[in-house]
């Protein structure tokens, strides 16, 4: 059978592929894998806004409850605080019902460890084989031994304590406009901000269960963009549906993604002495105008594959403490275990404040250069032309010459899907155009004889 876990826990289109049956199996068996021994194992299970949550909750809870497990049900809450409430309850294991920036028909089940890691490959495939097992093995307590199922009322209050303990001033005098994408953070932003003192506009804070993500949010910041400036806000912030991810807007409707987040945010650590070994952790996809604007103020960078768990993984193996994505999932580790949108948000809105700077003066340290993106279709068994061709790779090396030090070629054979992605990075647009598409076009071509 295939790996049921992906990058991100288990994912698909609720009720087709992620049903209610599988839920109640994945509650069952990550409860008895992730707290095998303990007396009485608790459990933290927090979901966003999608309407599949409330049946899937259902389904996953009674998984857990069946082992003698307790759920400790957090309701509609961002999965950071997920993350950080497990540690906080000292819960054996926490839960997120969600499908993050995806459209409202896919859901997702995601597990954390006590500690408010994601877990290992290991502990997935083990999960996967008591599923597989047909559960052989695993008790069906009966009488008092069977599980409870607690809700947490307090929950979100206390993730909100813990966001705002993140900066140590207040936002007074700061107009901010946020758009909550009608996921997760539609309360938890909102009132952080609030009781932080910042004068708060919000947009897309009105969930119904089918619009999160809907032409909203970090996905879709247009809408924001413009009522930023319309607004007359100092900076603008758009999370994703579970509010993992945070990307920003300035006073001038310009949109900040993740990339210059981290310079900001990288700078300013360094010169709070926060920056351990003065290291940015990235993703091979980070613009290339990041990795000189961090060379500029003297600040390293270590690049992973691309996925917020490789940056993760760099980060704990090393000690590096800020690390993340263009994306805006962004990992500053002395707060949190994951990327966290709140604590992006406020990071940044303190900076602005404290620096006394507009958010387009800060983002200045950084030039974005421009990036094209092409595909080409090859069979699955071809996606290693690109290194195994000498004519193809010859050309790889001829434009890496041509942009002589000021771009990059990249690229990647995609994980889901008969393609090779190709992607040229430098200053001249329309160059980089002709280039990108006729390499891709040539990969194409050889794949396919």
């Amino acid at each position: 059978m295939s790996r049921m876990f992906g990058t991100d826990g288990v994912r698909g289109i609720a009720n087709a592929e992620l049903t209610a049956e599988l839920a109640y199996k994945l509650g069952r068996a990550g409860a008895y894998v992730l707290t095998e021994g303990t007396h009485k194992p608790k459990i933290l299970v927090g979901m966003d806004t999608r309407i599949s949550g409330d049946m899937l909750e259902a389904a996953l809870v009674s998984g857990i409850l069946s082992v003698g497990a307790e759920a400790i049900c957090v309701g509609i809450i961002p999965t950071p605080a997920v993350a950080y409430l497990t540690r906080k309850y000292n819960a054996d294991a926490g839960v997120v019902i969600s499908a993050s920036h995806n459209p409202v028909e896919y859901n997702g089940i995601k597990f954390f460890n006590g500690t408010g890691y994601k877990l290992s490959d290991e502990l997935e495939d083990k999960i996967q084989s008591v599923i597989e097992s047909n559960f052989e093995g695993v008790p069906l307590p009966t009488g008092e031994s069977v599980g409870r199922k607690v809700i947490e009322e307090a929950a979100i209050d206390d993730y909100i304590e813990f966001a705002k303990s993140t900066i140590d001033i207040d936002l007074k005098g700061i107009k901010v406009a946020l758009d909550c994408a009608n996921g997760a953070s539609y309360i938890t932003a909102v009132k952080t901000f609030r009781e932080l003192g910042a004068d708060v506009k919000v947009i897309n804070n009105d969930p119904d269960g089918i619009n999160i993500n809907a032409n909203c949010g970090s996905t879709h910041p247009e809408e924001l963009m413009d009522y930023v400036v319309r607004k007359n806000c100092d900076l603008g912030l758009a999370f994703d549906g579970d509010a993992d991810r945070c990307l920003a807007v300035d006073e001038k409707g310009k949109l900040i993604d993740g990339d210059f987040i981290m310079a900001i945010c990288g700078q300013y650590l360094k010169e709070q002495g926060k920056l351990n070994k003065n290291v940015v952790v990235v993703t091979v996809m980070s613009n290339m105008g990041l990795f000189k604007a961090l060379d500029k103020v003297n600040i390293d960078t270590v690049k992973t594959k691309v996925g917020d768990r490789y940056v993760l993984e760099e980060m704990l193996k090393e000690g590096y403490k800020l690390g993340g994505e263009q994306s805006g999932h962004i990992i500053f580790l002395d707060y949190n275990t994951t990327g966290d949108g709140l604590v992006t948000a406020l990071q940044l809105s303190a900076i602005v404040k404290k620096s006394g700077k507009k958010l387009s003066e800060l983002a200045a340290m950084m030039k974005k250069l421009p990036q094209v993106l092409a595909n080409a279709e090859v069979p699955n068994d071809k996606k290693d032309i690109y290194i195994t061709d000498k004519e193809i790779a010859d050309e790889i090396v001829k434009i890496e010459k041509e942009l002589d030090g000021n771009g990059r070629v990249l690229i990647r054979p995609s994980g889901t899907e008969p393609l090779v992605r190709v992607m040229l990075e430098g200053e001249d647009q329309k160059l980089l155009d002709t280039m990108a598409h006729g390499l891709a076009k040539k990969i194409q071509e050889k794949a396919n004889r």
